[in-house]
Parts: structure tokens; C-alpha cells; sequence
């Protein structure tokens, strides 16, 4: 079997499954079995596939087939500049969440050694972005979630970034600070929308990293209590959710409530100001 035949056969078959991108899946999974990327296929369509190459794409493809996401079935997940390791325990970084970080960036980008607070950091793609990006932070990551912060040391390692990871429950409060910025992409699928969801997060993301009940309120409640004067609180919220979100941070006396929108043109972060200090 050839790139290309291969490439078609996969396609079709994902396509069936019901994946929204079946050709571009299919690329990536070929290229990732054969160490290669998506225009190196494109380079050889005419490459003869090994048994080995045919029988390790074959078990890729049907765990796509089930809709899995791609990233658990690669295992690896690209996040701005950096490659994190993602499987079940985690959900998987997405690009709404790049553009939190940029913003995060963009608002400590004067200070020397900002004290930078993630309050749910999964698999750590915040945390880490931020001390990437931002070699002066000193970075904190809490998350209730044992298993993920076994993902999230993991990348720490693997990325050789130097985060601190803590268990925390937020709703017991927050690490005490002062903070320059807390950020937190928190649990924000409503109970009654989950099931309305694409199969590959419905099915496969854990649910306690997705269900939020409260979870953005008590970030922004707790986050009050900890930043330092003039520190700045930075949440991806839910679409369709932003409005509330800027009555409750004024409600909470944070000023400057500002609204970025995501890729797709959805309100997706809102920011706040904790009031400085006279």
C-alpha cells in the first residue's frame, strides 16, 4: 500500500465515523506513524507503506474511529510553542485557551518577576506557556485533581520549565499571595449542555474538567482575596456567558472588566483589576 492509498482508505473510513476533518486526521496520523509531517506525505504519495507502518496506522485509525480525540490517540498535543503530553486525565489544550495566555502576557509583560497563579491547570498548558514565554515568572499551578497534575509534572519535565504544581481544592480559597495575575480556564460546560457535545468530549474528556458548578464564580471570588493591589485576574468563560461575567467582576470591585474575543470572533476571556493600592 502507498501514501496515497492509504491516505484515501483512511479518510473514508474517518469520514464514516463521523470526524469533522477525516483527510486532515488522516494525514496526521500517517505522518505521525511514519515520524514524518503532513508535507512530507505529500513529498513521497507514492512511498510503499511497510507491514509495521499499515499495522501501527490501523490501530491509530480505529481508536479515531470510536472518536477518541486525536490528541489522546497521538498522545501529544501542540500548545503555542510547545508539545504537551495529553491523554484522558487531562482535557486537551485548545487554541481559546492560547489566546488567555496571550492576554496573561500581554499584562504582566512590565514586570520583572511576576507571581503568576493557574488555578485548574490540567495539563499544566497555562502554566507551562506562561514560564515559556515569560522566562521571569514564578509560576504556581493548583488543580483538585491528583491525575492531572501527574500529566502536568510530566510536561513540566519534559518541557524542562520550572512550574510549582500543588493539589487544591478551589473552593476551599485560593493559595494566599499576593498574585500579579490569576488565570484559570475553569470547569464551564453547564449539567444539561453535556450531552449536547461532540463525542470526542462528551465521551472521552473528563467530565470533572469540563462540568462547572460555580467553579468560575469561586475563581473570581477567591481571586479577590489573594492578588496583590493592582493584580489582575484573567478567565476563559463560556460562550455566551461573558456579560454575566463583567457584571460580576465590577460587582466585586474589580475595574478595567475588559472582554477579548476568541478565533471565532466569541467572547471568550474576561479580565479584571483588583483596585491599587492609594
Amino acid at each position: 500500500m502507498t501514501v496515497v492509498a492509504a491516505l484515501a482508505r483512511t479518510s473514508e473510513r474517518l469520514a464514516i465515523a463521523g470526524c469533522e476533518t477525516p483527510r486532515v486526521d488522516a494525514e496526521i496520523l500517517l505522518a505521525h506513524v511514519l515520524g514524518t509531517t503532513r508535507s512530507g506525505l505529500r513529498a513521497e504519495p507514492d512511498r510503499s507503506l511497510s507491514d509495521e507502518v499499515i499495522a501501527a496506522l490501523e490501530d491509530l485509525v480505529a481508536r479515531r474511529e470510536r472518536r477518541e480525540p486525536l490528541a489522546y490517540v497521538l498522545g501529544e498535543w501542540g500548545f503555542r510553542r510547545l508539545t504537551l503530553q495529553v491523554d484522558r486525565r487531562v482535557l486537551v489544550p485548545r487554541p481559546e485557551t492560547e489566546i488567555v495566555v496571550g492576554r496573561c502576557l500581554s499584562l504582566i509583560a512590565g514586570l520583572v518577576e511576576p507571581r503568576v497563579l493557574d488555578v485548574g491547570t490540567g495539563s499544566g498548558a497555562i502554566a507551562l506557556a506562561i514560564a515559556d514565554e515569560c522566562p521571569g515568572a514564578r509560576v504556581t499551578g493548583i488543580d483538585a485533581s491528583v491525575d492531572a497534575l501527574a500529566v502536568a509534572r510530566g510536561n513540566a519535565l519534559n518541557t524542562s520549565l520550572a512550574v510549582e504544581l500543588l493539589e487544591w481544592d478551589l473552593f476551599t480559597g485560593l493559595p494566599a499571595g499576593p498574585w500579579d495575575l490569576v488565570v484559570s480556564n475553569p470547569p464551564y460546560v453547564r449539567p444539561n449542555e453535556i450531552e449536547l457535545l461532540e463525542p470526542e468530549v462528551r465521551d472521552w474528556e473528563p467530565r470533572a474538567a469540563l462540568v462547572g458548578d460555580g467553579a468560575t464564580e469561586a475563581v473570581a471570588r477567591g481571586s479577590s482575596e489573594v492578588l496583590g493591589a493592582g493584580g489582575v485576574l484573567v478567565l476563559e468563560v463560556a460562550d455566551g456567558d461573558a456579560s454575566r461575567l463583567v457584571g460580576l467582576l465590577r460587582e466585586l470591585a474589580y475595574t478595567g472588566v475588559a472582554v477579548t474575543r476568541d478565533l471565532s470572533g466569541r467572547e471568550r476571556v474576561v479580565e479584571g483589576v483588583t483596585t491599587s493600592a492609594d
